[in-house]
């Protein structure tokens, strides 16, 4: 049995690494994410999680145990996901300036023919933030690879106010609830 990562986040590989697995292959899912509009935010990160993760199933062994997950952020119940340019990365953290909005993450866990889900949710609070704040920050490029155009752990920290919820939710990948998946696989951490 080995355990796969099915994505290529940086962040993801060092959460798994920081709760002890350290011996997982990474395999990126690389199909494009279909976002269903209508579907609740549970649901959509849960079903875009598993597909990328029977995606990357077919290219393993049956006994590997694949682990995927997705994060969406939420903003007045619309999706975003990550600014294909800096424009809309722009745009993406005026939105969010001064405001509550939602990081959800879907995890999904298969091994052989049986898998599962699971969606976590935070809630997080900006500050308000000046232009000149949001141009210097999207020029560092951190928002680029990142929903809602921020990293918690990153430069992006500035603008967090308060969290609600797990915060490695919002790095894209709740630890908590995937060690207690993963206990249903016999991985222990």
């Amino acid at each position: 049995m080995n355990i796969v990562l099915a994505s290529g986040s940086p962040r993801r590989y060092e959460l798994l690494r920081m709760i002890g697995l350290e011996n997982f292959r990474v395999i990126p899912d690389t199909a494009a994410e279909v976002i269903s509009p209508d579907l609740p935010p549970e649901q959509t990160v849960c079903k875009i999680a598993l597909q990328k993760a029977i995606n990357v199933s077919l290219s393993c062994e049956k006994d590997d145990i694949i682990i995927a997950a997705d994060t969406l952020v939420y903003l007045d119940g619309r999706p975003m996901s990550k600014p294909v340019d800096e424009d809309e990365a722009v745009d993406m953290l005026r939105a969010l300036s001064g405001r509550r909005h939602t990081v959800y993450t879907g995890i999904a866990l298969i091994r052989g023919d049986y898998n599962t889900t699971a969606a976590e949710k935070t809630e997080v609070y900006f500050r308000n933030i000046q232009d000149s704040e949001i141009i210097a920050y999207v020029r560092t490029g951190e928002p680029m690879d990142k929903a809602g155009a921020y990293g918690a752990q990153g430069r992006g920290a500035v603008f967090i106010e308060r969290l609600e919820g797990d915060f490695f939710n919002v790095m894209g990948l709740p630890l908590c609830r995937l060690s207690v998946m993963l206990r249903h696989f016999g991985v222990r951490i």
